[in-house]
């Protein structure tokens, strides 16, 4: 097993913006003076790794369910869950499901305290070679700088946002440590521009790409395989490109370059501004895929996410991975001693197009798509995702049968599926091994950033700079958004037929929508769709459906039915409020569009 060692310091520094005790925790039998942490290098990377450990290690790490599972891709079965309270839209500025202030600006802390501090002459990694320890020491400046921007960008991502006056903002930034003495002057602190963020972000990435490697490879102690899992060059690439995206996207621009209507309608004020940050995005993206070892599209596979291998996938360019059994306890079926907490969606299901002809399954005329066997022919990645009505379950496993009375259905066990559908992607196929007698653990990776990412979010942003088939005007760019799309469908989707494609390409505006799709299926239950749909400002009041199988003689039918009602009733849920006690605390941080 390739891994990460990491030393981890549990919480030196109590310090937030929010509120500092003291600087150093307390320990059982004396204190941490700051010059011995300082002096012994397992302890200063300790300092950094804090950042690192508070990573999510697990993709249903929102209370045990999906994030999915708060939009129109899925729902839960837990109607106690901070999930189901996100997509019944009852939060608010003091209860808030992804509340993560407190945690991001202890993280800002620790980075910060060892940019500050471990990175100088007092702390060696390498004591008897002077050109290792600057080695060392030049690999933890870029894993610093790119955690920093890790950090910073899910700030930007869940608090960043509209206010009233029609300014976007993002957050406070913090780019030192911040002293007791700092942290007492609350109103010292504002919420920067929402571009000033992104900038910081970023400049923290190409300080990450200057710094780190492109992989970890061989056998040196610096930048050996030993170190994989830590930061890379293609990774703070990554990270730098959906900076860009969310930069470019409708819901982060001022009124003066966006002007949001309503529930899914929005106006474009400034169409040269806006193309512009199309234009940014692109061109970053752009970097990324002619970066060297970045290669060609991959189409995923399901073991690249479970019962997988000990080598991580070259798809993965920073992930974690985990080797248990918690997945497959949470979201198996009942039947096979899960608790199936989240499952998708007839909605979701809706999305894969056909196979053999590439149109979405509501053009009865050209699809090819018989309502009579609706999981037939479908997108290869349609059967990546789902279990289905007739579907083995797992490897050996017995067909699954949601028909009332029989063993996947409600009727059968509570506890079953609200949609007639399980959730395949990231869960073993060893249907026993939950066992009580023989149970196994299965080895999962959870790709945080990936490579299919950085293409997709290269044709969204090629096509809203250029168009379809455009390109930048000198020529600079690898790519065509159309290019791009086609190689996706054809290498995970399996569709060679170009004609819908082709017909999507005739404006923006309709490939503006194949994108969109493109992306729901590529990173479907990568928890993006939720922050997809806010920053693309779709309607989010949509009706989660499913499906209820019936026998008709020896014929099955198949019919869509609503499970559960979205109240997202106003555009402030395209936002996140900010904590209540931090405005409360501070008069200067103007919360978001709705919000008070």
């Amino acid at each position: 097993m390739k891994k990460v060692r990491l030393i981890y310091i549990l919480p030196l520094f109590l310090g937030t913006v929010s509120s500092c005790s003291d600087v150093w925790d307390e320990k059982a039998n004396n204190e941490w003076e700051p010059k011995y942490i300082w002096s012994v290098s397992e302890i200063a990377q300790g300092v950094l790794n804090n950042a690192y450990s508070a990573i999510p290690k697990r993709p249903d790490n929102y209370g045990g369910n999906f994030l999915d599972a708060a939009t129109d891709n899925a729902l839960t079965s837990q109607y106690s869950s901070s999930v189901y309270k996100l997509a019944m839209g009852r939060y608010s500025a003091t209860d808030n499901p992804l509340g993560i202030w407190n945690s991001c600006y202890q993280q800002f802390q620790y980075i910060n305290s060892f940019l500050e501090n471990g990175l100088g002459d007092g702390t060696k990694y390498d004591k008897m070679d002077a050109d290792k320890d600057a080695a060392y020491k030049k690999r933890l400046k870029g894993e610093a700088h790119f955690l920093r921007a890790f950090w910073g960008f899910r700030m930007l991502q869940q608090y960043g946002g509209k206010t009233e006056d029609g300014r976007a903002l993002g957050y406070p930034l913090a780019l030192h440590f911040i002293t007791e003495e700092e942290a007492a002057n609350l109103t010292s602190f504002e919420r920067d521009t929402y571009q000033k963020c992104v900038e910081q972000i970023m400049d923290d990435c190409d300080v990450a790409i200057e710094c780190l490697p492109a992989q970890y490879s061989g056998d040196d102690p610096v930048l050996g395989a030993t170190e994989i899992g830590r930061a890379t060059q293609l990774a703070a690439a990554a990270l730098k490109s959906r900076t860009a995206l969310y930069a470019a996207s409708p819901a982060f621009q001022p009124d003066a370059v966006t002007k949001i209507n309503g529930m899914g309608d929005y106006t474009v004020k400034d169409i040269a501004a806006y193309e512009s940050k199309w234009a940014t995005a692109a061109m970053i993206a752009d970097e990324a895929l002619k970066m060297n070892g970045f290669g060609n599209f991959y189409a995923l596979k399901a073991t690249d996410l479970a019962d997988a291998g000990n080598t991580t996938p070259a798809e993965f360019l920073f992930r974690s991975y985990f080797n248990s059994r918690e997945l497959e306890n949470r979201h198996f079926t009942p039947y096979y001693l899960g608790k199936a907490n989240t499952v998708p969606s007839q909605n979701l299901a809706d999305a894969f197009p056909m196979k053999a002809t590439g149109y979405p399954i509501s053009d009865t005329q050209n699809s090819g798509y018989d309502p009579k066997n609706p999981y037939n022919g479908r997108d290869n990645r349609f059967y990546l995702n789902f279990y289905y009505q007739g579907a083995v379950y797992g490897k050996t496993g017995l067909p699954v049968d949601v028909i009332y009375g029989n063993k996947d259905s409600q009727s059968y066990d509570p506890f079953a599926s609200r949609t007639g559908y399980y959730l395949a992607k990231f869960l073993s196929k060893n249907e026993g091994i939950l066992d009580p007698v023989a149970s196994t653990n299965a080895q999962h990776y959870y790709p945080i950033l990936r490579k299919t990412e950085v293409f997709l979010n290269y044709a969204e942003a090629a096509n809203e700079a250029w168009g379809p088939k455009g390109k930048d005007p000198d020529g600079i760019c690898k790519f065509t958004a159309y290019q791009v799309i086609k190689t996706i469908r054809q290498t995970s989707g399996g569709i060679t037929d170009t004609k819908y494609l082709d017909e999507m390409a005739a404006t923006k505006e309709s490939f503006r929508i194949l994108i969109q799709n493109e992306r729901r299926l590529e990173l479907a239950f990568e928890n993006q769709r939720y922050y997809d749909m806010r920053r693309w400002l779709l309607p989010l009041n949509e009706a989660v459906r499913g499906v209820v199988v019936t026998k008709d003689g020896d014929d099955l039918l198949y019919t869509s039915q609503k499970v559960e009602e979205r109240k997202f009733d106003g555009i402030r849920y395209y936002y996140s409020p900010l904590p209540y006690d931090e405005c409360v605390k501070n008069p200067n941080l103007v919360n978001n569009l709705g919000w008070k």
